[in-house]
C-alpha cells in the first residue's frame, strides 16, 4: 500500500527524516497555551483556544517529523534512525497528550468546525492510553514486542530459514501443494507467541479509549467515518453484501481450478478452498496463480510491459507520463522542487526503502514521491497511483493543519487507485500513443480475470480483519476464541479453509502485520469499493459509452473540476459530503464493482453452470 495519509496527524508518509541532520533531539514547539480547566465546565471560547494551539504545535512538530522521517527512508544509517526515533516520540507524544486534553471538551457546546477538530484529536490515536502513570509505558512496551515479534519472524524448514519475503516468493512461485502448505504453516507458527501479548494490548488500549470517552478501541476506531460506530459497521456489511454473489462465483470458478490442477486429496470439488493454494500468504491476492485458472484460448494481443520498453521509457518518463493524465485534467504541473527532491530509482551509494509512497512533506507544496522504478506495467499503475496522493494533497494544502487529510481514510487510496484503473486501459495506452490500435473486447475476459484476483479477491479480507479485531475489543470473543473466531470469519467471508487442523496455542490473525502493529484495515476496504464508484462517476461525466473497464478519463477537464472541488475540501466536512461533490452520491456504492465486471461476471457463470457454488455458511 502506498503510504499516503495513512495516520491522520502524521503527514503523508510511511518513512521519513531533515533535510539537514543535526546531533540533539529535535525541537519540540511550546507547550500550547491550553485554557486552565478548573472544576467549572470549560466554555467554547476556551474549546476553540485549545483546538486553534493544538493545530499549530501539531503542524510544527509534523513538518520537522516528515523531514527527518523522508532522510530515515532514502538515507538510513545510524543517525537519521536516531534522528527518526526521536522525532517520532516527540509526535506521538503531543498526540497523546492533545487527544487527553480535547476529551476535555467533549460535553462543552462549540462551532461545528471547533467541534470536528475535536473529534478528530480524539480519534487520532489508534492505541490511546489510559491518563495514570505507567500506562503509556505498559502499552508501548506490549505494542513494541508485538511489532519486534512480526518484524523477526523466521522458521526452518527442511533444513533452510525462511523469513516473511523468501516464504511468500516461494509460496506464489510454488505449485506443489506440500511446498506452499510448509510456507503457510511456517509463517503462520511466529505469531503464536504474540497471543498473550495481544490480549493484553486490548486491555490497555480499551482503558484509554475509555478516557476519550469511547466505548473500546474498536468503537474509537469506527467513530471517524462521520457516523455513530454500529452504523459504521452496519454500512461496511451492506456494502459488502453488495458484491458477495460476484465473489462468489470468482470462488466458484478459481475452486475448480484448483480442483483440476491438485485433485480431490488436495482441493475438492466443494466447500471452502485451500487457503494456502491461493499464491499469497492471507489469500487477499490471487493473482500469483493466474497460470493455474487463466481462461484457455484468450490471449491478449499485446504486453504493456514490452510496449514500455519498445517505446523507450525510463522512471522518469513513466512520472513524466503520470503527471500529464493528472494535468489533462486540469491540475497544475507538479512543482519543480518534486523533480528535484523525489526519489524515482534506487541508489547505488547508500541503503533506502523502496516501498513505493507519496509524501506531503511540508504540508503545501513540497509533496513528492518515493520509489525504486523499474519500467514495468506495474510500476507504470504504481506511479499513476502515487501520484493521486500528491494531488489530492496539493487540493487541500489550503485546509488548516486539522482537515489536511482525506475526507475518510479509504479516500486516499482510493483516488490513486481510481486513475489507476484509466492508466492501464487499452484505451489509455492508445491515448498517448503506446499503443497503436485498440483490441477487441473479446480480450478483455484475461484483463478483467487478472484485475478480479487482485481486486475483488481482496473484499472479503478486507472486512473480516477488524471484525475480528472490534470483538476482541469489545470483549465479545476471550483470548481463549481468538484463533477459532478468526478461522469462523474466515470460513464466512472468503470461503477457505487452513490445510489442517490448527494447534491450539495458534494466533493466526498476528501472522499478519496490520494486526501486530494495530494498524486498522476497513479503510482498505473502503478504498477497494470507492475506487470503482468514482470510476463509474467519472466515465458517466463524461459521456463514456462503452463497457465500464475500458474507459479512461485522461483529458476530460470537466471530470477533473468535479474532482477537485472533492479533493480541495480535504477532512473538513463529512465524507457524504465529499463524496457528493464528485459522484452526486451521498453512500458508497459496491455497485460499481459489477458494472466495472460485468462483462467477467458473465464470463464466469458460464464457467460455472453445473457447479455447486458456494460453501457451508457463505453468504
Amino acid at each position: 500500500m502506498s503510504a499516503a495519509c495513512l495516520a491522520l496527524l502524521t503527514g503523508c508518509a510511511t518513512t521519513s527524516a531533515p533535510t539537514a541532520p543535526v546531533a540533539e533531539a529535535p525541537p519540540v514547539a511550546p507547550e500550547p497555551a491550553v485554557p486552565p480547566v478548573a472544576s467549572a465546565k470549560p466554555t467554547p471560547a476556551e474549546a476553540k483556544a485549545f483546538a486553534d494551539e493544538a493545530e499549530t504545535k501539531l503542524a510544527d512538530l509534523n513538518e520537522y517529523a516528515q523531514h527527518v522521517q523522508w532522510m530515515g527512508a532514502t538515507f538510513i544509517n545510524y543517525d537519521t534512525e536516531w534522528l527518526q526515533t526521536r522525532a517520532d516520540a516527540a509526535l506521538n507524544e503531543a498526540q497523546v497528550s492533545l487527544a487527553l486534553q480535547a476529551a476535555k471538551y467533549n460535553d462543552v457546546d462549540v462551532d461545528a468546525v471547533t467541534r470536528r477538530k475535536l473529534l478528530l484529536l480524539r480519534v487520532s490515536q489508534v492505541l490511546p492510553a489510559a491518563d495514570k502513570p505507567g500506562a503509556a509505558a505498559d502499552l508501548a512496551a506490549v505494542n513494541t514486542r508485538l511489532g519486534s515479534t512480526y518484524s523477526t519472524g523466521k522458521f526452518t524448514w527442511n533444513g533452510k530459514v525462511y523469513n516473511l519475503d523468501e516464504a511468500s516468493r516461494t509460496m506464489a512461485a510454488s505449485r506443489d501443494p506440500k511446498v506452499t502448505r510448509a510456507m503457510w504453516e511456517g509463517w503462520m507458527s511466529i505469531a503464536a507467541p504474540m497471543k498473550g501479548d495481544y490480549a493484553k494490548l486490548a486491555q490497555l488500549s480499551n482503558a484509554g479509549a475509555e478516557g476519550l470517552g469511547f466505548k473500546d478501541t474498536g468503537a474509537l476506531w469506527r467513530s471517524g467515518y462521520d457516523m455513530a460506530p454500529d452504523a459504521f459497521a452496519t454500512e461496511t456489511d451492506r456494502l459488502w453484501s453488495q458484491v458477495a454473489p460476484f465473489y462468489k462465483n470468482l470462488h466458484c470458478y478459481t475452486r475448480r481450478k484448483l480442483n483440476e490442477k491438485y485433485g480431490d486429496s488436495v482441493q475438492p470439488k466443494f466447500g471452502p478452498i485451500r487457503a494456502d493454494l491461493l499464491g499469497n500468504m492471507w489469500a487477499q491476492d490471487w493473482s500469483n496463480i493466474y497460470d493455474v485458472v487463466a481462461p484457455k484460448g484468450i490471449k491478449s494481443s499485446y504486453s504493456l510491459d514490452k510496449l514500455l520498453v519498445q517505446k523507450k521509457y525510463d522512471p522518469i518518463k513513466m512520472v513524466k507520463t503520470g503527471e500529464s493524465f493528472y494535468t489533462s485534467l486540469g491540475f497544475a504541473a507538479l512543482p519543480q522542487t518534486f523533480w528535484e527532491r523525489s526519489q524515482f530509482t534506487r541508489p547505488k551509494d547508500r541503503e533506502v526503502v523502496c516501498h513505493a509512497s507519496a509524501w506531503d512533506v511540508d504540508n503545501l507544496s513540497d509533496v513528492r514521491i518515493k520509489m525504486c522504478t523499474n519500467v514495468n506495467g506495474e510500476d507504470f499503475y504504481t506511479v499513476h497511483h502515487e501520484l493521486g496522493h500528491n494531488f489530492y494533497q496539493r487540493a487541500y494544502k489550503d485546509q488548516p493543519f486539522l482537515f489536511k487529510n482525506s475526507a475518510n481514510d479509504g479516500f486516499h487510496e482510493a483516488i490513486g487507485d481510481f486513475v489507476g484503473l484509466s492508466s492501464v486501459t487499452p484505451t489509455y495506452l492508445n491515448q498517448i500513443g503506446l499503443l497503436d490500435k485498440v483490441p477487441d473486447e473479446s480480450e478483455d475476459i484475461p484483463y478483467l480475470l487478472k484485475m478480479a484476483l487482485q481486486k475483488v479477491a481482496f473484499l472479503p479480507f478486507g472486512i473480516e480483519v477488524d471484525r475480528w479485531r472490534w470483538e476482541v475489543f469489545s470483549g465479545k470473543i476471550t483470548e481463549a476464541q481468538y484463533n477459532q473466531r478468526w478461522w469462523e470469519l474466515v470460513g464466512k467471508y472468503q470461503g477457505l479453509s487452513a490445510p489442517a487442523v490448527r494447534p491450539s496455542n495458534a494466533f493466526d490473525p498476528g501472522a499478519k502485520y496490520h494486526v501486530a502493529a494495530s494498524v486498522p484495515y476497513t479503510r482498505y476496504f473502503l478504498a477497494a469499493i470507492l475506487q470503482f464508484q468514482f470510476q463509474r462517476a467519472a466515465c458517466d461525466q463524461a459521456g463514456w459509452k462503452g463497457p465500464l473497464a475500458r474507459c479512461s478519463i485522461y483529458g476530460e477537464r470537466a471530470v477533473g473540476e468535479k474532482l477537485n472541488a472533492m479533493l480541495e475540501m480535504g477532512q473538513s466536512k463529512p465524507w457524504p459530503d465529499a463524496l457528493e461533490a464528485f459522484t452526486g452520491q451521498r453512500d458508497m456504492d459496491a455497485t460499481a464493482i459489477l458494472d466495472y465486471f460485468a462483462p467477467l461476471n458473465a464470463w464466469l457463470e458460464e464457467q460455472n453452470k453445473g457447479q455447486t457454488c458456494g460453501w457451508e455458511g457463505s453468504i
